[in-house]
């Protein structure tokens, strides 16, 4: 029996080479192996249409691959559209073979899905910013055709538009395996159309786009300015709509604002359900940080993901690739999870302290409160190694944080020393980061502080 499945498999993989692309997608791939007996075999096409294809133009080609693939097993074969294959399986006497019975229960090979199997519903961070649109999601994953058709979803860059389709074809793929999906952006259907036009294949492009049970289009703005484009998606759009077909459509905009496409075309997508997916807010974005953490197994303290939630606020896609250089960032250097001081050291020029405030006076209360000192006591001249310390360090974290004040003003705030003092602390402080640790360390935690201000 293995033998025979293999057979099987190896008879796919073969007519795939002789077959147009799309050709052997609609017609050939959805093939059902029904019957293998006495050389014979039984095959059940998806539809008459696809049966009557074969038959006219492929069956010497069937033939002949038939026999190469099974050799001196195989006698003859035939071909039944649905309803014909019905009555056969109806008919159909229990038999001992096992050969027989797996074969009438056999599933068609499926070719690999183009769906990102990383995109799903379950991956997706819900919010206030997009509660809607994924309940509208799902219940035309679950129900496709039967209600929000089309469903139009619009929103910036980067805020899970693709996401939400590539998981609405996950879920139909998983639940309804013998649904035909297709997904494309609006500038691949475009190139599409453009290519049938050239070669003359333009049933070809009509086959591939109307003979499907859902289809998602991404970005469907592009098909502004393109009126041949507009009016061949116009009917196709008609041709699934009319027979409850699915319809989902992605764009930047809302239809109304896509001025420069045919007004029956918007009129077509403002007849289904319209949602908008708006910039996260913080509790989601840091909800994101956090999915996508536990998703992709990154070692990433709670402090970090706060500081990027609090810091980036434009679309999930820099997010997380925010997140991503914050990660890489921490592997370089061999820390065994990214924190705070990664997110200011990578991305230095997103993440900036707020400089007003920021005064002498708030690092020496921080650089205190951190050494457990007074105030009084870190500003003094007292020599005690617990004073000299902290002090040196709060100076060199002025230096380091306000450039423009004066070393004189520097030691004019520390009880008069002069600049040369200030200068010496500055280097001393400076020397002890790169030799010592446990200095380097106080120096980042202090920084650390500072930077959340």
């Amino acid at each position: 029996m293995d033998q025979i499945i293999s057979n099987w498999q190896t008879l796919i993989d073969a007519l795939e080479k002789e077959f147009p692309a799309v050709s052997f997608d609609l017609w050939v791939r959805p093939l059902k192996p029904l019957l293998f007996k006495n050389g014979n075999i039984t095959i059940e096409a998806p539809n008459a249409a696809a049966k009557t294809f074969i038959i006219k133009n492929y069956l010497n080609v069937f033939d002949n691959t038939l026999k190469e693939v099974f050799g001196d097993e195989y006698q003859s074969f035939k071909l039944l559209d649905t309803e014909e294959a019905i009555d056969f399986k109806n008919n159909i006497k229990e038999d001992s073979n096992e050969t027989l019975k797996h074969l009438v229960n056999l599933e068609p090979i499926k070719e690999q899905s183009e769906f990102n199997k990383k995109y799903t519903f379950d991956g997706f961070v819900v919010g206030n910013c997009n509660q809607f649109v994924y309940a509208a999601s799902r219940a035309v994953a679950e129900n496709p055709g039967t209600k929000f058709n089309p469903l139009f979803i619009y929103g910036g860059v980067g805020l899970g538009k693709t996401h939400l389709l590539h998981a609405i074809g996950n879920e139909i793929e998983k639940n309804n395996p013998n649904k035909i999906v297709c997904y494309v952006t609006c500038e691949k259907f475009t190139n599409d159309y453009i290519e049938s036009l050239r070669t003359n294949q333009i049933n070809k492009f009509r086959n591939k786009y109307r003979n499907v049970d859902i289809l998602l289009i991404d970005d469907i703005q592009f098909l502004v300015k393109k009126l041949s484009t507009q009016e061949e998606f116009f009917h196709t759009f008609n041709d699934l709509y009319q027979y409850n077909k699915q319809i989902v459509l992605t764009s930047d905009r809302n239809p109304k604002e896509l001025t420069e496409l045919e007004d029956r075309l918007k009129s077509r997508f403002q007849s289904g359900l319209i949602q908008d997916l708006q910039s996260p807010d913080y509790e989601t974005r840091l909800a994101i940080l956090e999915k996508k953490v536990e998703i992709e197994q990154y070692k990433v303290n709670h402090d970090a993901l706060v500081l990027i939630a609090e810091r980036v606020d434009t679309n999930i896609r820099e997010l997380e690739g925010i997140l991503q250089k914050v990660c890489f960032h921490s592997t370089l250097m061999s820390k065994t999870e990214a924190d705070v001081l990664d997110v200011m050291d990578s991305l230095n020029e997103k993440i900036e302290t707020d400089k007003s405030a920021l005064t002498l006076d708030k690092i020496c209360e921080i650089v205190a409160d951190y050494y457990n000192i007074s105030l009084d006591n870190l500003k003094s001249k007292k020599r005690s190694k617990e004073f000299v310390e902290p002090r040196q360090m709060a100076i060199y974290l002025i230096c380091e944080f306000l450039p423009d004040v004066p070393l004189a003003s520097i030691g004019m705030f520390f009880n008069g020393r002069d600049h040369t003092t200030i200068i010496h602390s500055r280097d001393k402080v400076e020397q002890n980061i790169k030799a010592y640790t446990k200095i380097k360390n106080q120096f980042n935690d202090l920084k650390t502080i500072i930077y959340r201000l």
